[in-house]
């Protein structure tokens, strides 16, 4: 491992008070100007009784389709909490941190990541009254394992589908452009590369560990959120064709080869998961730091400082997409084997944001 240069700021959180956040340094270099625009108000719960709801996608109508990753089913979820299961996904194989990750929707077309016995892979779907019909794999043969299987899907501006893949522990397919392993994928809703890849494969960013959130600025500018692997979780501005040094650099480093996170925490503090941009911010789920992360974006894209928000409140928080009505929908994470279950997880919550 390269050496790395982090200024590490200490800081009393305080729990579940979104009315006094505690604030913590980016961790990389002195924090941005920019500063919170928006603030989250009190929680209220959507639906309850979940098992790892991975991912959350809004429908044109207002509903939303959350997967679940451990039971492999795809849920319709109204704002009032209806929640509908639309079956469990034929070939879908939990395993691991593997199963029933990301989800995404062009009409109605219904896009979604899974562990299957063999891969992971990216499968196409319609939808029409609550039926998933005209399955075709669309992407395969990307690695799976135990751990680090990525699985966020997401349409970015430019129309096209985005997929993050994990190194699965093998720690060399980051690196290697030839494999699908430890990347940021961009495809046409075919599985095709998309165009302007700068590979000319569907490749677009490597050097990975474990990409779990993508998120878009109001510019176009792509975010993704990293797992670290002892030290130093990031936020990662993306660029294309950039290589974002893992394995040869966790957090900052001094090679310029490697682009540098924008933001990086301890790995008690985040364990950064899903990810959505919304009212000036990118708002993180924390799994092992148990919060959602509130970082201000300025207007060149730079990082203000990251604000702690409900602090132990919900406990492990994974899924984070903002909704129609300006509010984030959050999904916790406490029955993946490595939080606390307590009544009602695994459960979505609906943040308003003033």
């Amino acid at each position: 491992m390269r050496s790395i240069f982090t200024i590490m700021i200490a800081a009393t959180l305080a729990a579940g008070c979104a009315a006094a956040p505690a604030e913590v340094g980016s961790g990389v270099r002195p924090a941005g100007t920019a500063k919170p625009s928006a603030t989250p108000g009190e929680p209220r719960t959507v639906a309850e009784g979940l098992r790892v709801p991975w991912s959350i996608a809004f429908l044109d109508g207002g509903d939303a389709l959350v997967t679940e990753r451990d039971r492999a089913r795809l849920l319709r979820v109204t704002s009032t909490g209806l929640v509908t299961s639309l079956g469990r996904i034929a070939g879908a194989e939990p395993d691991g941190e593997g199963g029933l990750m990301g989800v995404a929707v062009k009409g109605e077309q219904v896009f979604l990541y899974y562990t299957a016995a063999a891969d992971n892979r990216v499968v196409r779907y319609r939808l029409a009254d609550d039926r998933l019909s005209d399955a075709k794999v669309i992407v395969k043969g990307i690695p799976k394992g135990g751990i680090h299987d990525g699985g966020r899907l997401a349409f970015g501006p430019d129309g096209f589908l985005y997929a993050t893949t994990g190194e699965t522990g093998d720690r060399p397919l980051a690196q290697d452009r030839d494999s699908l392993g430890g990347k940021i994928l961009r495809m046409t809703v075919d599985g095709t590369p998309a165009p302007g890849n700068p590979f000319g494969t569907l490749v677009y960013s490597y050097g990975h560990r474990n990409v779990q959130g993508l998120a878009w600025d109001p510019a176009g500018r792509l975010y993704a959120s990293e797992f670290g692997s002892s030290s130093y979780d990031e936020v990662n501005l993306i660029k294309p064709g950039g290589n974002y040094g893992w394995p040869e650099v966790e957090g900052v480093g001094s090679d310029p080869d490697f682009i540098d996170p924008i933001v990086t925490w301890s790995t008690s503090e985040a364990s950064p998961s899903g990810m959505a941009y919304a009212k000036g911010s990118l708002w993180v789920g924390a799994l092992q730091g148990r919060r959602l992360w509130q970082v201000p974006l300025g207007a060149d894209g730079s990082a203000g400082k990251p604000v702690a928000r409900f602090d132990g409140t919900y406990g492990r928080l994974r899924a984070v997409t903002a909704a129609p009505d300006g509010s984030l929908w959050v999904g916790t994470s406490n029955h993946d084997g490595r939080g606390d279950p307590r009544d009602g997880d695994d459960r979505i919550l609906s943040v308003p944001l003033s």
